[in-house]
């Protein structure tokens, strides 16, 4: 992935990016910074909540998400020392929901049309 088109919202620039030629996912990363809270994707993604909603749309939309480690993060989910990476998530379960890229146009991706807006 590549740096790809982004939409201004309110003054901020939010990239897209196009996976997998039709697949776009809006920067997650991009809206944390415009709040000035980029440590907040780490959190959300350390809430039991979150694990929740992710593994549900895993279930819809990923026939090949992996359900037993799933099972096994959402267990430790909401433990006091409980951290998640995207890094993690995607290895672990083969989730397709989120990505997260390195490099000048890294960050942390949401699915545009299913993740971010349902």
């Amino acid at each position: 992935m590549g740096k790809g088109k982004s939409i201004n919202v309110e003054g901020t620039q939010i990239t897209i990016l196009s996976k997998k030629g039709e697949e776009e996912y809006i920067s997650l990363t991009d809206m944390a910074r415009s709040q000035l809270q980029e440590v907040v994707i780490i959190k959300w993604l350390s809430l039991k909540s979150t694990i929740e909603y992710l593994g549900e749309w895993e279930a819809l939309y990923n026939p090949d998400f992996n359900y037993t480690e799933f099972g096994i993060i959402k267990n430790e989910a909401g433990s006091n020392n409980f951290v998640l990476s995207v890094k993690h998530w995607i290895e672990s379960t083969g989730a397709i929901g989120l990505t997260a890229t390195a490099g000048r146009y890294g960050g942390t991706y949401g699915h545009k049309r299913k993740i971010i807006f349902g």
